[in-house]
């Protein structure tokens, strides 16, 4: 199994933001995005996960294969934890969830109802939902945000179990994963160029 991307353009409101992105992901391997706020990591991962259509190019695995995970935690705050996680399995037809109970700490969090966590259970939370999805491709955006280093070394030991089993992921983040072995691809050299002003326009500037 792998992930091509292949000169790959996406666009936010509209307005092209990358073009000409191509890459290879392999089962095993992490590939982190790289690169500053506003520089269409996230336009990008949302695109290849299916959520919004590209300007061109063409993602070459199908999306039932992939679980996406974005800057919100994707959780119900009246519910607890286990049934947060239960609801998910249930979605995705997995069965239990004890491994990602286990794979994020949150054993002695299982009753307790989601809304009640502070900013980094409810990340963990959020983050357990890929172990339970069995999808091989993992698609996460800023994955650390609100964890402490504890934490952080949590999901890099989830997300190095995850390539064991011959899962891959992708990531985009401006700051440290704990994951060393990750390849990473800047996207800067991918950056659209800005579209070139008419006659009409530039009398208006």
């Amino acid at each position: 199994m792998e992930l091509v991307v292949t000169d790959l353009s996406v666009a936010r409101g509209g307005v092209p933001v990358l073009e000409g992105v191509a890459f290879t992901v392999r089962a095993g391997e992490a590939l982190v995005l790289r690169g500053p706020n506003g520089s269409g990591k996230t336009t990008l991962l949302r695109t290849i996960a299916g959520l919004q259509p590209a300007l061109a190019g063409h993602v070459g695995l199908e999306r039932e294969a992939m679980a996406y995970a974005g800057h919100a935690d994707g959780i119900k705050a009246v519910l607890s934890v286990r049934e947060n996680l239960q609801f998910w399995a249930d979605v995705f037809a997995t069965g239990g969830i004890d491994p990602a109970l286990a794979a994020f700490e949150l054993e002695g969090l299982a009753e307790r109802p989601a809304g009640g966590l502070s900013a980094g259970q409810k990340r963990r939370l959020g983050l357990a939902r890929m172990v339970v999805t069995g999808r091989p491709v993992w698609v996460l955006d800023e994955p650390t945000v609100s964890l402490d280093a504890a934490a952080v070394g949590l999901f890099a030991q989830a997300v190095r179990a995850h390539l064991a089993g011959g899962g891959l992921a992708l990531m985009a983040t401006h700051i440290d994963l704990g994951l060393a072995e990750a390849r990473v691809l800047d996207v800067a050299p991918f950056r659209a160029k800005a579209p070139a002003l008419d006659d009409f326009d530039g009398a208006f500037l």
